[in-house]
């Protein structure tokens, strides 16, 4: 992996970490096609950068960090299915990160429920993130375990999860964004202690890469965020269900005729 390379998927990784469209499943399709080798600090890379994507939810939302302990109870709560299960399937979720074909199918497939998230949820009671209790915050949790599936999105399967929950959408979103905090720092560690168990270790140069992958990705998010909550409140999530449907069929049709997206 080179600078080029490595801006542009902390660039992919900023715009689509909080949008319900998968970050995972756009760096493992924009990693095929350029050819990047899948060796072990480019799978270290792909989760580290997520970091300074998430740092901008902590600088977007300062002040809510410090409001209560029950923020972090409920964001505990929210987190353990997520940490069990992420424990539980490491290898089987390993495997999957490497499948474009899984990509496509799980764009597709989200792409199709998000046409009509708008219309099933439309009833909204709870406008406060102080309104959620913990029980609600649970069974978000266990929402966000789908997005182990590659393409399924983090963001999209926790909102969804939110308003289903009766979350209003910005109330969804924001959780969701909150979520993503202890949930990303679970995984660079887990991925870490793993990368350094295997005997791996990162030269001067990949350090290099990582520092700049999370400036861009920190830079790129936080545009990314504030333009995504004002979208979603004006227009909902049919435009990201269509984007999702292309970009699935696409990746599918391509697969299928031969085109080979493996990641080396």
């Amino acid at each position: 992996m080179n600078y080029f390379e490595a801006i542009i998927l902390a660039i992919i990784e900023g715009l689509t970490e909080f949008l319900p469209v998968s970050s995972t499943g756009h760096m493992i399709v924009a990693s095929s096609f350029m050819g990047i080798a899948s060796d072990p600090f480019v799978k270290l890379f792909t989760i580290i950068i997520q970091l300074g994507a998430i740092l901008s939810v902590v600088v977007l939302y300062f002040k809510r960090f410090f409001k209560s302990i029950t923020f972090y109870v409920k964001l505990l709560v929210a987190f353990i299915p997520a940490a069990v299960f992420g424990l539980l399937l490491s290898k089987k979720i390993d495997e999957l990160l490497e499948s474009p074909m899984a990509v496509g199918i799980s764009l597709l497939v989200g792409g199709v429920i998000l046409l009509f998230v708008d219309k099933w949820f439309n009833k909204p009671t709870i406008n406060e993130e102080e309104n959620i209790n913990y029980l609600t915050a649970l069974k978000i949790g266990f929402f966000q375990c789908i997005a182990m599936i590659p393409g399924v999105s983090r963001s999209g399967a926790t909102i969804i999860g939110g308003m289903s929950q009766k979350l209003s959408r910005k109330v969804a979103a924001e959780f969701s964004f909150f979520l993503a905090v202890p949930t990303m720092f679970a995984a660079t560690a887990k991925k870490l202690y793993d990368f350094y168990k295997e005997g791996h270790t990162i030269t001067h140069e990949q350090t290099n890469l990582l520092i700049v992958g999370n400036v861009v990705a920190f830079i790129v998010a936080l545009l990314a965020i504030k333009s995504f909550i004002g979208y979603l409140n004006k227009h909902g999530f049919k435009m990201f269900g269509y984007y999702r449907i292309v970009a699935g069929l696409v990746i599918i049709i391509l697969l299928l005729t031969g085109h080979s997206m493996e990641i080396i």
